[in-house]
């Protein structure tokens, strides 16, 4: 599952972990930017599992916004297992086991 969900860089890829620093407004809140997994290339899906559609392929060194989280498929990844998944936009799911958001539990609001 995981190796679905994560395609990896060649030995020696020198990305750099970004802080979650970055923000950008969703209505009236500002949500949080968080960095996928160095050297990883992270599929985003229409769902919270592997069997969802895929929509696209964030690029390497990408950072996200959590709008919300769901749990869902558990995965495997550079972060851990993990059954969490992160709404990054509007039908847009990434497994959270490849975001650093510096905890193994929910940051952001349950997805409704």
């Amino acid at each position: 599952m995981a190796l679905e969900e994560a395609q990896n860089t060649a030995a020696g890829n020198a990305a750099a972990e970004a802080d979650a620093t970055e923000a950008e407004p969703v209505g009236t809140m500002t949500v949080k930017r968080y960095p996928v997994a160095p050297g990883v290339r992270l599929n985003v899906r229409s769902g919270p599992g592997t069997d969802y559609r895929l929509v696209r392929i964030l690029p390497y060194g990408a950072t996200v916004p959590i709008n919300c989280q769901k749990a869902g498929e558990t995965v495997t990844g550079t972060y851990g297992t993990s059954n969490i998944w992160d709404n990054i936009a509007n039908g847009e799911f990434v497994a959270d086991a490849y975001v650093q958001t510096g905890s193994d539990g929910y940051v952001a609001r349950r997805c409704a």
